[in-house]
């Protein structure tokens, strides 16, 4: 007997890279469109929690969801206790970098597993990355690579930024956007077999 779909529940072309990594290939990728905008006073990890919950839930209501195991995913930048937005423009990106040079930061990353009975399994996977003191130059270097245009907390870890790092304590995997032992180990408790 055949086992139920796997169905990912997320638009990030990096959440699918990694998937494929471990070879988990999901049957179909179907991106769960909610609101993400934060509630006053929101810590951010109640914040990530409520984001994938709320994906997860807005994709079971999609009828191609039906007894099928669907993963969904958010990760989101803090400092301290204010959330870092997705810099969609120039003057938030140089606002979050100002705000990461040489001061620690603190990714969380929300993982929510549906299994085929309806039942949610959830997870908040945290790692800390410090970066260097960015120079002005460094800053404008990274503002015009584009790289930063609709990543959390206004960087990515894979690409130029790594030059930045000076510490990472937790998951790699869990700064480009999806902890890849976390949801192994969510995706083996889930009785879905991956084939290799």
């Amino acid at each position: 007997m055949s086992q139920p779909k796997l169905i990912l529940a997320s638009a990030s072309p990096r959440r699918l890279d990694l998937l494929s990594q471990v070879g988990v290939v999901p049957d179909m990728v179907l991106p769960a469109d909610i609101d993400e905008q934060e509630h006053p006073g929101e810590l951010p990890r109640h914040y990530v929690k409520r984001i994938t919950l709320g994906k997860i839930k807005a994709s079971l209501e999609k009828p191609e969801t039906k007894d099928a195991y669907v993963i969904a995913a958010d990760t989101m930048v803090a400092c301290g206790r204010r959330i870092l937005p997705k810099t969609e423009d120039e003057e938030a990106a140089r606002m979050c970098l100002d705000l990461i040079s040489a001061r620690r930061h603190r990714v969380y990353g929300g993982l929510a597993l549906a299994h085929p009975d309806g039942k949610i399994a959830y997870r908040c996977v945290e790692t800390v990355v410090k970066f260097k003191r960015l120079s002005h130059d460094e800053i404008n270097m990274y503002i015009k690579s584009g790289e930063w245009h609709g990543k959390a907390g206004g960087y990515a870890i894979q690409g130029l930024a790594s030059q930045f790092v000076t510490f990472l304590q937790g998951s790699y995997s869990n700064v480009v956007g999806l902890s890849l032992y976390d949801i192994m180990q969510m995706i083996k408790g889930s009785g879905y077999v991956v084939k290799r």
